[in-house]
């Protein structure tokens, strides 16, 4: 919090991006909390009171001056309007000017940090921070959140088992949000619910399972901030998805990809698997496909191993294992699917504090198996569709086609090596290059050094000069080149393990 109010939400976002950071860095990233202090009230009733145009006590009944809830960008306080009970979110005075100078800094370190590692590591952190830039300012527009709550009402409305709190338009601005108080409980403190009788275990993760699937690969539509404080379960077991300010859309071809690569994987097509990954945007162009194959190669080797593993499959090691595959090669995780990934982490984080044995890949392909059939309708294209698709990529192809025999004809055409070739070949000489010149420079410091005690018989002198260039000389011979390439490399060698 003292870092700026949009820190912790910031670095919280590399912390399920184990694609891009080693485990080291995860593990100290991912016990950052949003939360921090509360914004005094009269600050918080100005807002209010600016935005509603009228005093708080003209527009509400109560508002209680002690926040609810307190995070980086707003605070959330229980009030009562037309003897309704609701919560009033509030954004943070100031926050939008604080939010632009924390994004100025980042992006300030990440060019200097781009110049000095250029690598796919660096590139998906930049890329990170970026959506970021751009996602931050829907969530700090109450109106955009109010919106996102109605579409997933329109979408959700004709089943009982998931709802929202009902916006109250009338009083809901871009800085104030005001919405129906729910009852309910964390989804993480259940246990008693479980023990009673009152809610079954097995339906409650069913359908929170359900309502994530069925947002990410049917409606395109998802909640992107699920973890427990948003999760709250109502005596009748309805579901009840709070903070809504992020919201992730799924475009079409994402999901037909997805769709694709979960069917690829399941009968070890790898061909298929890196066309789709190619598709996704997964893979650099400058890469080579002979390294995408061992890429897909390592995949498949893990899901087999999953599904044939005697001990108990769990669903965090599966990922952290493929995770690590994207790590070591260069590949990046579409952002929709890393969202999809923790929600299904986290599901099997809340099974395991209710039922140790939970087998969280047998329970997900179950319910994956059971909607199936409105999967594939959300993903299918429609023939009109299909033939078009097809004339534009036949019509793509006589181009290149037509293109190429022109080039050849006119001697144009240019044998380019592989940039990847390139970029090593520029990192050995520009190793070997700093070698030589700290040879040289251990070289002179010995020449001046015995020059100097010629002239003025300084043994201290002498030896620290001597040892200084020792300690050069050491340097060049010894130093491994390849420990100056890439830090976040070797830091993954130290990722502790799970136990056998």
């Amino acid at each position: 919090a003292e870092l700026g109010p949009t820190f912790i939400k910031l670095a919280q976002l590399p912390s399920s991006r184990a694609d891009i950071l080693p485990e080291p860095y995860l593990s100290a990233i991912g016990t950052l909390q949003d939360r921090v202090p509360a914004d005094p009230s009269d600050a918080i009733r100005r807002v209010v009171e600016s935005e509603l145009g009228a005093p708080i006590p003209d527009v509400f009944e109560e508002f209680d001056d002690e926040p609810l809830a307190a995070a980086s960008l707003g605070q959330v306080h229980p009030a009562r309007v037309d003897g309704r009970e609701v919560v009033v979110k509030v954004l943070r005075p100031g926050v939008e000017a604080s939010v632009a100078l924390d994004l100025d800094i980042s992006f300030r370190a990440l060019f200097w940090i781009n110049i000095l590692f250029p690598n796919h590591h660096v590139r998906g952190l930049t890329n990170v921070i970026r959506e970021f830039s751009v996602r931050v300012k829907d969530e700090m527009d109450f109106v955009q959140e109010a919106a996102n709550m109605h579409r997933f009402q329109r979408a959700f409305g004709h089943d009982r088992k998931f709802r929202t709190p009902e916006v109250l338009d009338e009083y809901t601005r871009r800085r104030v949000l005001v919405m129906e108080m729910c009852e309910g409980t964390k989804i993480d403190r259940l246990e008693g619910h479980f023990r009673s009788g009152r809610l079954s275990f097995r339906q409650v993760m069913e359908a929170l399972t359900t309502v994530y699937l069925q947002m990410m690969m049917v409606d395109g539509f998802m909640h992107a901030d699920p973890h427990p404080g948003n999760l709250l379960v109502q005596d009748d077991g309805t579901i009840v998805l709070l903070d809504w300010g992020a919201v992730v859309e799924v475009p079409r071809y994402t999901r037909e990809s997805i769709l694709g690569i979960a069917i690829a994987l399941g009968r070890d097509d790898l061909d298929s698997v890196i066309n789709e990954m190619y598709r996704l945007g997964m893979i650099s162009p400058e890469v080579s496909r002979g390294e995408i194959r061992e890429a897909a190669t390592e995949i498949l080797r893990i899901v087999e191993r999953a599904k044939t593993t005697n001990r108990q499959a769990i669903v965090e090691d599966v990922l952290a294992e493929i995770l690590d595959t994207f790590y070591t090669w260069p590949l990046m995780l579409p952002q929709e699917l890393v969202y999809f990934l923790r929600t299904a982490a986290l599901i099997e984080g809340l099974a395991f504090t209710y039922d140790p044995r939970f087998d969280g890949l047998t329970f997900i392909r179950g319910i994956i198996v059971d909607n199936r059939a409105a999967l594939m309708r959300s993903t299918r294209q429609q023939p009109q569709q299909i033939a078009r698709n097809f004339m534009e990529e036949s019509q793509a192809v006589v181009r290149s086609v037509r293109d190429l025999v022109t080039r050849a004809e006119r001697e144009e055409l240019r044998v380019r090596v592989h940039p990847r070739d390139i970029q090593a070949q520029e990192r050995f000489l520009h190793l070997q290059a700093r070698r030589l010149l700290l040879s040289i420079f251990a070289s002179v410091t010995a020449v001046i050094t015995s020059i100097l005690f010629i002239a003025l018989r300084n043994w201290w002198l002498l030896g620290i000069g001597l040892f200084s260039a020792l300690v050069m000389f050491v340097i060049v011979l010894f130093i491994p080149t390849h420990l100056l390439s890439n830090p976040l490399r070797h830091a993954r060698g130290i990722r502790p393990t799970n136990g056998a």
